[in-house]
């Protein structure tokens, strides 16, 4: 799938300086549009959450506060992306006449997951931050939504360790997939294409297990062939009492992958959640971009 335009929801957290960095960074390597959109949640949205006994005035007092740190977030977030446009030399533009790479900068007020989901319907990728154990409960919600609801395929990035800037995906880097033959995996190669064309290197990445077959790596990289990517093959197993999530990542680091291409919770999502799963591992530990469908 050639990828023309991108959606950045966000809530203005402390974690979009990564995410608008990658996403723009992409954006601008593809020639596509990118769209950054800021959520402001709906400040009435605040009132059942207040419990009973509260007066009137108080009510009004916390929904002015809501809407005061809504607004200072929005304004901290154009700063950011302000700032990252600039540094990139991108047009900033909404008119899909323009030539190249654009950029624009739009803004709503409801619900995050809502909003996500109608807006990324109408997107050709998604581009999301990873949340973690510390991370505002907005960025779960939004993955979860774009995710689930939006019917598209989503951009993970990865968090900038100790405060160092996160290193720019070039779309001629090393693109991984991980491979296991599933539905999601095949729509997650399927929506990944146009960056497979790019890519200086492709290489499809496969655990032995009781579950899959070794088989299948060849039947991918026969796939791909005919559509002029040729890539290397790997197949990995699980040692020293490693899960697959972990060795899965363990030979992207040991390979230089830039990018990692999968299928999200092939297996049911609530099952994962529970007992943990290949995806639930990477979405908590990853420290590469990933590039996910359902």
């Amino acid at each position: 799938m050639t990828i023309r335009t991108m959606l950045i929801p966000h809530a203005g957290s402390e974690e979009m300086r990564p995410v608008l960095e990658l996403g723009l960074t992409l954006g601008r390597d593809l020639g596509a549009h990118v769209d950054v959109l800021h959520i402001q949640s709906d400040p009435k949205d605040t009132i059942p959450l207040l419990g009973e006994g509260m007066s009137v005035s108080i009510i009004e007092d916390m929904i002015q506060i809501a809407k005061t740190e809504g607004g200072e977030r929005a304004s901290e977030g154009r700063k950011v992306f302000d700032k990252i446009v600039s540094g990139l030399s991108l047009a900033l533009s909404d008119d899909p006449a323009t030539p190249g790479a654009s950029v624009s900068w739009s803004q709503e007020v409801g619900r995050n997951d809502e909003i996500t989901a109608r807006r990324g319907r109408l997107s050709d990728l998604i581009v999301v931050t990873r949340p973690t154990a510390s991370s505002d409960v907005l960025a779960t919600l939004i993955l979860n939504a774009a995710l689930f609801d939006s019917g598209r395929p989503v951009l993970v990035a990865p968090l900038a360790s100790g405060g160092d800037p996160l290193k720019p995906l070039s779309a001629g880097g090393h693109v991984a997939i991980s491979w296991n033959g599933s539905a999601q995996s095949a729509r997650a190669v399927g929506s990944a294409m146009g960056l497979f064309a790019k890519a200086g290197k492709v290489t499809v990445l496969m655990a032995a297990s009781d579950q899959t077959s070794a088989a299948r790596a060849p039947e991918l990289s026969a796939y791909l062939e005919w559509h002029g990517i040729v890539p290397d093959t790997r197949t990995f197993s699980s040692e020293g009492g490693q899960s697959i999530g972990e060795s899965l990542l363990a030979e992207c680091s040991a390979a230089d992958v830039d990018l990692l291409v999968m299928g999200a919770y092939t297996h049911s999502r609530v099952r994962q959640l529970i007992l943990g799963g290949v995806t639930r591992h990477v979405l908590e530990h990853a420290a590469l971009p990933l590039f996910m469908a359902h």
